[in-house]
């Protein structure tokens, strides 16, 4: 699997960074996968629109409108796909794939919208 680090320039430098870690992962059918998204904003009280994206036309995994500053509910958000779910703690959001099949594998996206 790989991931992509995204930066996007806005209003002003620096106002949203997104690191995604780890660049790339190879795992075996049956193991447990977090990816992880770290995103750096300007302005502390924002609020973000995060996708996590797979290539191969599968479109958005998961998608949530966030607080910069507010943790999600002690519960993951659910995603599209059955088991994946998807936790943030500010200023990390995670990506977790329980019991990765072969269905899995491919390019994972973490996709970072600064609401204005």
């Amino acid at each position: 699997m790989w991931g992509l680090g995204v930066l996007i320039p806005l209003l002003e430098a620096g106002a949203l960074r997104v690191i995604q870690d780890p660049g790339e992962l190879q795992v075996t059918a049956g193991d447990t996968v977090a990816l992880r998204c770290r995103v750096e904003v300007a302005e502390s009280e924002a609020l973000l629109r995060m996708e996590w994206v797979r290539d191969g036309g599968l479109g958005v995994l998961c998608a949530t409108r966030l607080g910069f500053v507010t943790p999600s509910p002690l519960s993951p958000r659910p995603c599209r796909d059955p088991g994946v779910q998807l936790a943030w703690q500010p200023p990390r959001a995670t990506l977790s794939l329980p019991q990765v099949r072969g269905n899995h594998s491919g390019r994972y996206l973490c996709r970072v919208t600064l609401e204005i």
